[in-house]
């Protein structure tokens, strides 16, 4: 979250409520990586929260590096593999399930071009006009083509998921990134993931209507 270490501490505690009642409407084992995903939310603006509060003080050098890191390979290497790969996990068409290998198979290429640029050319955070934005230092050429295959293994596997209601969750991911897009640009990583921490609650209601069904059906089969 882009606002404020106050703004990203109390969400980092929301989502962490918000994440362990999804838990536990996690009924099957192929489910927990999506349930585990309000934790991995939380646990981002736990990070972004620390980097608020060390960027402007001097002696937390490391804290402040290491905050930058974490932030930027939970968003930009972990993210883009998540989320293929959690559909992929509870997707039982067989079609569906090789288009969603392939875009797993993406995700990760992504995530190995995001490794390669944070190795070579590293990153730092800077607060500008109130905002957090992660700054490289350097011009990278494929820009807007990464960045739409990052939306594209990110948004349209939940599209190509046969799980009911997942097309939600697709919809509220997609209008998020436009907003960010639009009014936040320059610190559009920051505050897409705080946009994207709305997912959560849609993942719980997913999951929570997921569980109803499969005690309903437990109950008819006896």
């Amino acid at each position: 979250m882009c606002f404020s270490a106050g703004a990203s501490f109390t969400a980092g505690v929301l989502l962490t409520f918000t994440g362990v009642e999804t838990l536990k409407k996690v009924h099957k084992p192929s489910q927990l990586v999506l349930g585990a995903i309000p934790l991995f939310f939380a646990l981002q603006q736990f990070v972004e929260g620390v980097l608020w509060i060390t960027i402007s003080r001097s002696g937390f050098f490391w804290a402040q590096t290491a905050s930058t890191y974490m932030f930027v390979i939970m968003a930009q290497i972990i993210w883009p593999v998540v989320i293929p790969a959690c559909m992929l996990l509870i997707e039982n068409n067989r079609i569906r399930k090789n288009i969603l290998y392939g875009m797993t198979s993406l995700g990760a290429v992504i995530a190995l071009y995001n490794s390669y640029l944070l190795i070579t050319r590293g990153i730092h955070a800077e607060i500008s006009s109130r905002h957090m934005t992660y700054q490289s230092g350097y011009d990278d050429n494929f820009g807007w083509l990464a960045l739409s295959l990052y939306l594209a293994v990110t948004v349209l596997p939940l599209f190509v998921s046969s799980v009911k209601k997942m097309y939600v969750l697709g919809i509220v991911m997609a209008l998020s990134f436009v907003v960010s897009a639009v009014f936040y640009m320059q610190c559009l990583t920051s505050v897409w993931c705080f946009f994207a921490a709305v997912i959560s609650f849609v993942i719980f209601y997913i999951l929570r209507e997921s569980h109803k069904q499969s005690q309903f059906d437990h109950v008819h089969k006896k």
